[in-house]
């Protein structure tokens, strides 16, 4: 299936490692010249020569913290000025901190709220005239399942159901402009470096228990898994995919 993305120019925030550096180099896969947005300079050198390995479209990095108006501001902008404008958005900055209500406190909830609900929104807010001015785009946001049922740190779960909840009301408002919203929702992901890789070295007995116990497949999600079902979002061949909440989870999750 031709996705018909080459050419097009993805903003891919939080790229530097886990499902969004699959996402940036999925989207190069298939033609699309990235611009892979995160904290971490030396991720980023390290993304742009995969991404430069794999296509001869231009790519670029920008080292920038979007949880901030002007981290936000600097990674679309540098995204205009380094390859012409932005055809795609993938917002994927997230974390989860206190792991129970008693630790949900107002500077446990901000920080939840910066890193997973603020950060998707100023990203989507300022790359919205860029995409207009392109004729329309696709914006997908990273968000969980534990956004769409109850599960995991208060502070991310509220957060992420927010983003959810964005990523609809953007839908409504943007079909106009012919601009897309969708929101995909992992289960648990593992890779170097993440959360659950993590825990699975501290304490593997109880992570085999725990993908035993929740894990239908028996086996934890992979980035590229994710990446697969956002590239299609992102693409023309999902041109009537508006304002879907994508489960990506292996079974996890007990929603309907």
């Amino acid at each position: 299936m031709n996705l018909e993305l080459t050419g097009k120019v993805a903003l891919v925030s939080g790229a530097s490692r886990g499902i969004g550096r699959a996402i940036a180099l999925g989207l190069a896969r298939e033609g699309a010249s990235v611009c892979a947005i995160a904290r971490g300079a030396d991720d980023l050198a390290a993304l742009l020569t995969e991404l430069t390995a794999i296509s001869a479209q231009p790519h670029a990095t920008i080292a920038a913290d979007v949880t901030t108006a002007a981290g936000a501001d600097d990674a679309i902008a540098g995204a205009v000025t380094a390859l012409g404008g932005i055809d795609i958005v993938i917002a994927n900055v997230g974390k989860s901190f206190g792991r129970s209500t008693a630790e949900l406190d107002d500077a446990d909830l901000a920080r939840s709220l910066d890193m997973n609900l603020w950060s998707a929104a100023r990203i989507a807010q300022r790359a919205v005239p860029h995409l207009r001015a392109r004729g329309g785009g696709a914006i997908t946001f990273i968000t969980s399942i534990w956004g769409r049922e109850a599960g995991g740190a208060p502070g991310y779960n509220a957060a992420k159901a927010a983003v959810q909840s964005l990523a609809k009301s953007l839908a409504r408002d943007l079909a106009k402009d012919n601009i897309r919203a969708n929101s995909v929702a992992p289960g648990s992901i593992l890779f170097p470096g993440g959360g659950w890789h993590r825990r699975q070295q501290t304490d593997p007995a109880g992570i085999a228990a725990f993908v035993a116990r929740e894990l239908p497949f028996g086996r934890f999600g992979t980035p590229e898994e994710v990446a697969d079902v956002v590239v299609f979002l992102s693409s023309a061949r999902a041109r009537w995919v508006t304002g879907a909440a994508i489960v990506v989870d292996g079974g996890q999750s007990r929603a309907f």
